[in-house]
């Protein structure tokens, strides 16, 4: 079966990553994570655009079997997601943001693509950028001062899309994350 355009990995790390992370306020305060083997002590999400779990081609090795040292640590210590269906049309940043909100982009906010046109009162359009924080209005780099000033991620009610990391700081967790679409800081 093909992943196409996006494989979501979780990994869920506990003896092999623990002694390298030190002990974090939140680990004493009590983040309250747990699966049929106990505690987990870490939660990784690692995400590749475009990579594929299983063979195209019978002859010619998936692009995890071509990264034998990553698929072993998969396969031994934690859960890998291959059901991932991409949203058309395909773009990085729809497809990351449908990944980590569990919905397509007609209902997050991010709808096609990279980038986008939004509608000025005139009727004329300006342009729009996918890529900027969960809770920032929409970025549009030609103005600073846009004449949309709604989040970027928006709900059809008109709410900022929820965000990944609310469900891990309500059990008492740390997060963190590291260049992935709008959950850093971009275009400031």
């Amino acid at each position: 079966m093909r992943v196409s355009v996006l494989l979501a990995l979780f990994l869920v790390v506990s003896l092999a990553v623990g002694p390298i992370f030190p002990k974090s306020a939140a680990s004493t305060t009590g983040c309250q994570f747990n699966s049929t083997k106990g505690r987990i002590q870490h939660v990784i999400y690692i995400q590749f655009d475009n990579t594929h779990f299983v063979r195209d081609n019978p002859n010619v090795p998936s692009d995890l079997e071509q990264m034998p040292n990553l698929l072993n640590f998969i396969q031994d210590n934690g859960v890998l997601l291959t059901n991932h269906h991409t949203p058309l049309i395909s773009h990085t940043a729809t497809d990351i943001l449908t990944s980590l909100t569990g919905v397509y982009g007609d209902q997050m906010g991010v709808p096609v693509s990279n980038s986008f046109r939004y509608f000025n009162p005139d009727g004329t359009s300006n342009l729009g950028v996918s890529f900027a924080y969960w809770t920032d209005p929409i970025f549009d780099p030609t103005t600073p001062s846009p004449t949309d000033t709604k989040y970027n991620m928006l709900t059809a009610d008109g709410l900022n899309a929820p965000a990944p990391w609310v469900l891990y700081t309500r059990a008492g967790c740390n997060f963190g994350a590291v260049a992935t679409a709008n959950t850093v800081l971009e275009n400031i």
